[in-house]
């Protein structure tokens, strides 16, 4: 990975599923690159790259893949962000979903020592990211946009500026809606093609044929025809999203009756102790039983006895 001396430094701070992969393609575009994590192993890969605290990154542009707003403050007080500014950092960019208003608020702080904030939440799942393949929707002013942008570029294939600091966060959750409710669909339909006898395999591949192609059923059948959840994309993150998007509906009136019930079901999730496991465990929800979901109670934590097992075989 060779840097090119005409792009600005960039540093990743958390370095889970996405915010490695995208650190690894920041690289390989040629920005001299440096990470930061909480824990040294995920760090150590990176090799010299690594600085030992966050206080220590030295780049113009930073790139927060942490889960939130608030773990970015947590790392990031005032104190840091003054030491990031004094060492020449001019950007920062919100890779997480999180609501506009802690966006908003985040930009205020970072704007009194000289950083523009960005909010570019990333949209595609872990595979997206290795493959450097993400959708971005981008919050924030237009000469902050043109600098970031050929960074974003680096790990994303479609990057769309949504208008100032807090509207890629709007239109990330609004992205959400779509992918939480294409989620609960799938697994109601995999459930009743389950119980009419059908073929799974079979079934999806119908599916993948016709109007309900998509990338959630590409993503997320096989995990559920095998009810084996590995972790894509968590369900707790799930709902955090649902919940900041039936916040954000709450602030602006709208009804949004399918992802309140949506949210609902991510809560139970949550409840049954899978919270972990990838966001298509609602499987395990959706398709349970009514009267085993109520004799199992809010405490279980394993899988609802009435998803009796995957779709039959082709």
């Amino acid at each position: 990975m060779t840097t090119r001396p005409d792009r600005p430094a960039v540093a990743v701070v958390g370095l889970g599923p996405m915010g490695a992969p995208v650190a690894r393609h920041v690289a390989r575009a040629g920005f001299p690159l440096q990470v930061w994590n909480r824990t040294a192993a995920a760090s150590a890969p990176f090799g010299p790259r690594a600085a030992a605290a966050p206080a220590d990154l030295a780049a113009r542009v930073v790139l927060s893949a942490l889960p939130d707003v608030d773990q970015l403050d947590e790392i990031a007080p005032e104190s840091v962000v003054r030491r990031w500014a004094g060492r020449g950092t001019t950007h920062l960019a919100v890779l997480s979903t999180t609501s506009p208003a802690k966006i908003t608020a985040l930009a205020d702080r970072l704007g009194r020592c000289g950083i523009a904030v960005l909010d570019a939440p990333m949209s595609g799942g872990d595979a997206g990211a290795r493959a450097g393949t993400l959708s971005l929707m981008v919050g924030a002013a237009p000469e902050a946009y043109t600098y970031v942008e050929p960074v974003l570029r680096s790990f994303a294939t479609t990057v769309e500026h949504m208008g100032p600091p807090g509207t890629g966060s709007a239109a990330k959750l609004c992205n959400q809606v779509v992918v939480a409710g294409t989620l609960v669909a799938l697994a109601e339909a995999l459930d009743l093609g389950r119980r009419a006898g059908l073929s799974g395999t079979r079934l999806v591949r119908v599916l993948a044929g016709g109007l309900a192609a998509g990338a959630v059923l590409d993503a997320k059948a096989a995990k559920i025809l095998h009810r084996q959840y590995g972790l894509g994309g968590s369900a707790a993150n799930q709902l955090k999203d649902l919940r900041y998007v039936t916040g954000l509906a709450d602030s602006l009136g709208a009804p949004l009756p399918q992802s309140r019930r949506t949210r609902e079901l991510f809560e139970e999730v949550l409840r049954r102790g899978l919270g972990d496991a990838d966001h298509s465990a609602v499987y395990e929800i959706v398709s349970a039983d009514r009267e085993a979901a109520r004799d199992a109670g809010p405490s279980a934590t394993r899988p609802c006895p009435g998803a009796d097992g995957p779709l039959p075989p082709a």
